[in-house]
């Protein structure tokens, strides 16, 4: 059997570390990324660690007929990765409709030519945002969903909804993981996070600040009920992330699948707060970092972590890395990127 698969959304952060892991693996990887929200250049680190060059088709895949020449002119398709979705919480609440147009129009083009070429896998890049804020943690596959705290997160609740009911009517499996704060790099340092303009997650923020991209970073709120009035996140690293995903395609594969589509948690279980995490930063790189306490922020879940026993039991998952090991790889990379300051262009630079 042909093991080809498509990665969307390749050349951004979670999609190319996927991609050296399912290239690790014995998988073949084609990629399709617009770059709207990426640097191309990504691949090029991908092929520096695996020997192995990556064809990305630049297309939008909210434009029908594009995608589906993809799938025409590559009718060996075993399996997608679906990861290509904007992201960020703060821009979501900002520009809702462009988040659900652009995250689910996709998506349903993705299905319709999953149908139309009987495309037997299918795993979606999912959120613990579609648990909104829980009643209880650490949270189980089979925590009710509360309310998304954003657009982005109701972008994941229905996404996911519709792959639910899309599996009840093909013969695709499906599967939705659930990822809960992806940080670190390849320990390679050869491809890591490219945020655009000012960081919106906390690691970049961190690790941009400390290099000085950043003059200083904002803490948001530390007024919540949590151990020292700060958001808990459970971060886990992207290689670890990466890795579910090879898992996952693996455990469809071979037929483990107890429904057509199926959820997992992929989070450490280890709720840890943000000024835990700039600690951790501090205590691992010797680097302190100026930082202020600002105002809560629109979109922001209190507290959240993951019970990861479901991935671990069926998938054979393991989280490897730990919260210092994902310091140390954020913040080599952006050492990194200051040294390679000309490989990439201004767009990625982080203060635009």
């Amino acid at each position: 059997m042909a093991k080809k698969v498509l990665v969307t959304g390749g050349c951004g952060y979670i999609g190319s570390h996927t991609i050296v892991d399912l290239l690790e693996n014995g998988f073949d990887v084609i990629c399709v990324d617009n770059n709207s929200r990426s640097n191309p250049r990504i691949l090029e680190g991908v092929e520096k660690i695996t020997g192995k060059k990556i064809k990305n088709y630049k297309v939008d895949l909210c434009n029908f007929d594009d995608t589906f020449a993809i799938f025409q002119e590559n009718e060996d398709i075993l399996g997608i990765i679906h990861f290509a979705a904007y992201k960020s919480v703060g821009e979501s609440v900002e520009q809702p409709l462009m988040y659900f147009e652009n995250n689910l129009q996709s998506l349903i083009n993705l299905l319709k030519c999953v149908q139309e070429f009987d495309i037997p896998y299918f795993v979606f890049s999912s959120s613990c945002t579609v648990y909104g804020n829980p009643n209880e943690i650490p949270v189980t596959e089979k925590t009710p969903p509360k309310p998304a705290e954003s657009p982005y997160g109701y972008t994941k609740q229905m996404g996911e909804q519709i792959i639910n009911e899309f599996a009840k009517s093909v013969s695709a499996k499906c599967i939705l993981l659930r990822y809960f704060n992806p940080v670190g790099a390849h320990p390679s340092i050869l491809i890591g996070e490219l945020p655009i303009g000012r960081p919106a997650n906390l690691v970049p923020a961190i690790t941009q600040t400390a290099i000085g991209k950043l003059s200083q970073m904002q803490v948001h709120g530390d007024d919540y009920n949590t151990r020292d009035g700060s958001c808990i996140r459970d971060f886990i690293h992207v290689s670890d992330i990466a890795h579910a995903h090879t898992l996952a395609l693996e455990y469809l594969i071979a037929n483990k699948n107890s429904s057509n589509c199926e959820v997992f948690n992929l989070g450490t279980g280890h709720g840890v707060t943000v000024l835990e995490a700039i600690k951790t930063f501090e205590k691992t790189t010797g680097v302190k970092l100026n930082y202020i306490i600002g105002p809560r922020r629109a979109g922001d879940v209190i507290a959240i972590y993951a019970n990861n026993d479901l991935a671990k039991s069926k998938l054979g998952w393991e989280p490897k890395y730990s919260l210092e090991d994902m310091m140390a790889t954020a913040w080599k990379w952006e050492q990194k990127l200051k040294n390679d300051e000309k490989f990439y262009n201004s767009k990625f630079s982080g203060l635009n």
